[in-house]
């Protein structure tokens, strides 16, 4: 397991710029499976998740080559209905192979998800609409094998809550099943708009993404396309709270500020001085944040991939901040991490009181997740002395070149 050293007490100024978005890249290269044929991604991060994610498609047939930001991958006539168990367990976004294996053969046998460690996070969702579909599902021995005896026809679903991945799961199968699907109380993340328009342009009917009801009429035949994936919003969220953290500024460009709407609206109401253009914006900090509450909610609401960030900047606040998460409640690891820096921050059932110090004080932790390890970097580049971040490959699954990026805009951070 590698790790990250930083030496806290250097304002962080300059300007960086994002790749495509995680969980956007991860789902488009689900989706190439519903078409044969050689398919081009462009703005591609080089992150761990990619790498896992291209693993599992060279297993059900695909092969992917990288070329910088440019993923070409090529699909079989049949891929291999079978996801591989050990790779499939490093990463929940490999459950969205469930819907499109389904759509392109009727049989999809899928080991249960793996990834961060902040919860169960369940795919019943997944799996109910999934079933409303015609799919049949059986779980032994840890793979869940799914069926499609009659293929899939399109019905009306109704989310009992607007879950990303279940959207999204609904949407691939969706798009070869026969008749029409509607997705009501859908997802509406950029991402999951940026994974319908690539649909689209191979040649699916989808109307709607982006809003919380999602109409999709199958077609028989798909064909590959090329297509950009969209900004990571969350990279171009750290790098702003990097800046912020320190006192220092930081110009993030390759993104859209509008989709980091709620975010940026409470780093302003924090102390930040914020501007944005179409595809940029600057974040400068303040010597200490004001305290100020929030809640993640689904978007246009504060990402609960932020909420990390968002923490370690409050814990310098003055006065005292509560945040509450309302997406998935069991990802509080981190916080001990932060308390052991001299943060003063406690839980509360789904709530988390934030009392602000002066100061915080490097020393070893851990970075249990993506956005835990990011958080806690964060943090040291704040605290006095040296703070060493280990198992930083969780931060390698989300950030490329997250060291060299910083580094750039003058932190004193390596890895170790």
């Amino acid at each position: 397991m590698s790790a990250i050293s930083v030496i806290g007490g250097t304002p962080i100024s300059g300007e960086v710029a994002v790749l495509g978005a995680k969980n956007a890249v991860l789902k488009h290269m689900v989706a190439v499976l519903l078409a044969p044929g050689r398919h081009v991604l462009h703005n591609v991060p080089g992150i761990l998740d990619v790498d896992i994610m291209g693993q599992v498609l060279d297993h059900v047939g695909a092969h992917c080559v990288r070329e910088g930001t440019t993923l070409v991958i090529d699909v079989p006539e049949t891929p291999n209905p079978e996801a591989p168990l050990d790779l499939v367990r490093k990463m929940r976004a490999s459950i969205l192979i469930l819907g499109a294996l389904l759509a392109r053969g009727g049989v999809a046998r899928v080991a249960l998800p793996g990834g961060d460690d902040f919860g169960s996070r369940p795919i019943d969702m997944h799996l109910d609409g999934l079933r409303q579909m015609g799919a049949e599902f059986e779980l032994e021995h840890g793979v869940l094998e799914g069926r499609a005896p009659d293929g899939l026809q399109g019905t009306d679903v109704v989310l009992e809550f607007p879950s990303v991945g279940a959207t999204e799961n609904i949407l691939l199968a969706g798009v070869m099943a026969r008749g029409q699907t509607v997705i009501t109380n859908a997802a509406r993340e950029p991402e999951l708009a940026d994974l319908a328009e690539f649909l689209n342009k191979m040649g699916a009917k989808v109307e709607g993404a982006g809003t919380s009801t999602v109409r999709i009429q199958g077609v028989g035949h798909l064909e590959p396309a090329e297509h950009g994936v969209v900004p990571d919003r969350l990279e171009a969220g750290t790098y702003a709270l990097a800046g912020a953290i320190t006192g220092g500024e930081v110009t993030v460009r390759r993104c859209i500020p509008d989709h980091l709407r709620m975010e940026l609206r409470k780093m302003e109401a924090a102390g930040c001085r914020v501007e944005t253009g179409e595809d940029w914006m600057r974040v400068c900090g303040p010597e200490r944040p004001v305290a100020v509450d929030f809640a993640t909610l689904p978007y246009p609401g504060f990402h609960t991939d932020m909420h990390p960030q968002m923490v370690a900047f409050l814990s310098i606040c003055n006065g005292v901040s509560i945040m509450t998460e309302n997406v998935y409640a069991a990802r509080f690891r981190y916080i001990g991490e932060l308390n052991r820096m001299g943060a003063d921050i406690h839980t509360d059932g789904q709530h988390v009181v934030i009392r602000g110090t002066e100061r915080l004080s490097g020393c070893e932790v851990d970075g249990c997740d993506i956005r835990a390890g990011a958080a806690l970097v964060l943090a040291g580049l704040r605290a006095e002395g040296e703070t060493t971040v280990g198992d930083a490959d969780h931060i390698d699954r989300g950030y490329q070149g997250f060291v060299e990026k910083l580094q750039a805009m003058g932190a004193r951070i390596r890895r170790s």
